[in-house]
């Protein structure tokens, strides 16, 4: 059986506005170090992303994949491999958890399958690495305030809502 890595941060924002950037795929390239492309290719009944292709680039792994993602109510969402070039599997989720008044905990476990052969050692390093990353993008991208979808750079005054108005595959 897989060994996952897990992590866990506070972000002071509600769990819903934290969902909000975590489901917004079009900007992960934005916030996230290893992401460098986000294509949403199916939604669900309610326009959250079904099936996503991410072309990412986490230094050892370099891939172009797709995850199918599943919605559990409106603090989690977990994801799967579809198909990858490098990866064999990978088995992630984002829990969201109330923390107080306009906080939230957000737990992030990642399961990482790579083809190649890899030290379970290096591979856990480099999920944790992942994860931290992630979170502190996050947490960095949330407690700015930006609103989700907008195309504002760092520092500009766009009007919420201009951009792709985080519809999933708007571009």
């Amino acid at each position: 059986m897989a060994e996952h890595t897990s992590s866990s941060i506070t972000i002071e924002a509600a769990p819903a506005e934290v969902m909000g950037v975590i489901a917004d795929f079009a900007r992960y390239p934005d916030w996230t170090g290893e992401v460098k492309e986000a294509e949403v290719l199916e939604t669900d009944g309610q326009g959250r992303a079904e099936q996503v292709r991410l072309v990412m680039d986490a230094g050892a792994i370099k891939d172009d994949q797709t995850l199918a993602y599943t919605w559990t109510g409106e603090h989690e969402v977990s994801w799967t491999l579809v198909k990858s070039q490098m990866l064999r599997s990978l088995d992630g989720s984002y829990l969201l958890k109330p923390a107080g008044a306009d906080a939230t905990e957000v737990t992030y476990r990642l399961t990482v399958d790579v083809k190649i052969p890899m030290l379970g050692m290096i591979k856990r390093k480099a999920e944790k690495v992942i994860i931290d990353r992630a979170l502190a993008g996050l947490k960095k991208r949330v407690e700015a305030g930006e609103e989700p979808g907008t195309d504002a750079e760092p520092g500009t005054d766009a009007e919420p809502g201009t951009g792709s108005g985080g519809k999933p595959g708007a571009e």
